[in-house]
């Protein structure tokens, strides 16, 4: 009988769960028990799994023992770490956690502001997200940990986002009081110093509570970006934190889901010499700062890559066709910048340019990659 999984729902996206669940069944430490149950806590909702998993034996308990538990949920003889392996190798089979149906206030259109500004609520919200992180440890890394058996001075919190975000006194957090641009700074400022507590232990003396230690940023990264994103969504707030490229944990303007994905085989099926450039083509357009010079310059490194690659172009879509390519950035004020050249274009020009040169360049790398042997 397999393990029955219609009592579990997945908190966390389905590869962030495999992935952290496969390294905690690697572990042949003794705390890897201990593992298991905070990776069960965090990612499941409620308390089922976890409770599962510790009425579990260490070890395999023979299938025709009377004496065998009879936990629902899994089969005879199978022991803990048997447990989390089918649990883990079956994620995909799990149900994700819904959000709650709208409550009153929500659908009275309160609570977020869809005018493309920030409302109030919008920050109070991303505050508790941050309390939510604080409280399961994730910022013990940059902000210490308070023990009564080591009462060492921590580093002060609001000197920590002071120095990268040059604003002072914003620990505690107090949305009340940010303007949009302090909101948007500390959204990417907790991009980057949160981390992933991997294992924690309950000091009982004094009631001291618990300490987390072992930690990694990139699960937390991931969990972050999803709660965030989705928080912006909901506002109606056309910026996401980026998930890759130069840009990575930056505000950056949504895209539809195919330019997403053009965005992100150009940044991974690039060759190494002129990935950088890609990186950073694509970090100057998208940017929440973008200006027109900055799209101007994105372009313009990308037309020096596809010029650096103009013979195989004329080789596969022949001339005159290739040069259509080159009269764009030649003819208009975007490259050589001379006297006789056209600026008497709308902005939206450039959005089109863009897309237009990076799904070149993007094809162009197939080109290459069909011709590369195995």
């Amino acid at each position: 009988m397999s393990l029955d999984l219609s009592n579990y729902e997945l908190r966390w996206p389905t590869s962030l769960f495999v992935s952290e669940g496969e390294r905690v069944l690697r572990s042949s430490n003794t705390s890897w028990e201990e593992q298991a149950v905070w990776l069960l806590t965090e990612a499941l909702g409620g308390t089922t799994a976890v409770a599962d998993f510790e009425d579990l034996p260490n070890h395999p308990t023979p299938s025709d023992d009377p004496w065998a538990s009879t936990t629902p949920g899994w089969r005879g003889g199978m022991d803990k770490r048997e447990w989390l392996t089918e649990m883990v190798g079956r994620a995909a089979e799990l149900r994700h956690a819904a959000e709650p149906r709208p409550y009153w206030p929500q659908r009275r259109g309160r609570g977020f502001s869809h005018d493309g500004s920030t409302s109030r609520d919008t920050r109070r919200d991303f505050a508790r997200i941050i309390s939510d992180f604080a409280d399961n440890g994730y910022l013990v890394e940059v902000f210490g940990e308070e023990c009564v058996d080591d009462p060492n001075d921590l580093p002060d919190a609001s000197q920590v986002i002071d120095r990268r975000l040059g604003i002072p006194d914003l620990w505690p957090l107090a949305p009340e009081t940010w303007d949009e641009d302090t909101f948007f700074g500390l959204i990417e400022v907790f991009h980057d110093l949160i981390s992933r507590p991997r294992t924690r232990r309950f000091h009982s003396w004094n009631m001291c509570g618990w300490h987390h230690s072992e930690f990694h940023n990139g699960p937390a990264r991931v969990l972050y970006r999803g709660k965030v994103n989705q928080l912006l969504r909901e506002a109606g707030i056309e910026y996401e934190l980026a998930a890759e490229g130069e840009d990575l944990g930056r505000l950056v303007a949504i895209t539809d889901d195919a330019r997403s994905a053009l965005v992100h085989r150009a940044l991974n099926d690039s060759a190494p010499d002129i990935t950088t450039r890609i990186r950073h083509a694509i970090a100057l357009f998208r940017g929440r700062d973008t200006t027109v010079e900055s799209k101007r310059s994105a372009i313009v490194t990308l037309a020096g890559i596809l010029e650096e690659r103009r013979a195989l172009l004329k080789e596969q879509i022949g001339k005159p066709d290739e040069g259509a390519l080159f009269e764009i950035a030649n003819r208009y004020d975007l490259r050589h910048r001379k006297a006789d050249q056209r600026g008497d274009y709308d902005d939206a020009f450039l959005d089109w340019i863009f897309w237009w040169y990076l799904a070149t360049v993007e094809l162009t790398n197939r080109l290459i990659a069909s011709r590369t042997p195995g």
